[in-house]
């Protein structure tokens, strides 16, 4: 497979998370705490689960720590850039570069086929038409939908559109992938098929993964795993 260039790693932790604290107001009163001091680094490559309860704050700090949403207190940087140091449009291009996103909802275009879902990042990073092409199809073979490459997201199963969400995720060979409950809507088979391709691409690209989960079975596919209850780390 042609890949893109890879990013340079400017250190050993690809992710360091320093003392984040998220606070909402619901009402003029009331405050919810959601996150209480959160601390935790990752490797470069190293495939790494958050684990928690429903409402224990993983998806907001998964949002926190992919720019996606701005903490109350605290410090994250991302190869080595503290990224809320950054201007809008920096951080734009810091996402753009270095992070790839599965949702558990897939966030698949519904009126564009598989193939031209996974042409939309290669288009915004320069890749023109004919070599985005090139790279969406090898990408739908590394994930096993060649054959479905030309199927509207709807004439896919559950665990197809993972699948071409994991492809669309790899595009720019991003240097980390935040997966949000990525199996959430997937029965038993699927779930260990979408892991299952989550480690060859965690082996053969040697890209970082943070996988936020309630599964344990999930995270036993993980190097390392955390767990995430009341908005901290426990473990």
């Amino acid at each position: 497979m042609n890949c893109i260039a890879a990013h340079s790693i400017k250190n050993d932790n690809i992710l360091e998370i320093y003392n984040v604290e998220k606070k909402f107001n619901e009402g003029k009163r009331n405050e919810v705490h959601v996150l209480k001091g959160i601390d935790f680094q990752m490797k470069s490559g190293e495939f790494f689960a958050l684990m928690g309860p429903s409402g224990s704050g993983k998806s907001t700090l998964l949002n926190i720590v992919g720019g996606l949403l701005n903490s109350t207190k605290g410090t994250v940087k991302i190869n080595d850039v503290d990224i809320y140091s950054l201007k809008d449009d920096a951080l734009t291009d810091l996402r753009g570069s270095n992070i790839g996103w599965i949702f558990q909802s897939f966030g698949l275009i519904d009126n564009l086929i598989a193939l031209e879902n996974i042409i939309i990042p290669l288009n915004l990073a320069g890749i023109k038409n004919k070599d985005a092409r090139i790279r969406a199809l090898e990408l739908l073979t590394l994930v096993g939908l060649e054959d479905r490459a030309d199927h509207f997201p709807d004439g896919l199963s559950g665990g197809q559109k993972q699948r071409v969400a994991i492809a669309r995720a790899m595009a720019n060979e991003p240097l980390i992938l935040f997966a949000d409950e990525p199996t959430g809507n997937l029965d038993y088979d699927n779930t260990d098929h979408v892991m299952q391709i989550f480690k060859e691409l965690h082996k053969e690209h040697q890209t970082a993964f943070l996988i936020v989960t309630h599964s344990q079975h999930v995270a036993s596919y993980a190097d390392r795993s955390v767990e995430l209850s009341d908005g901290r780390i426990i473990g």
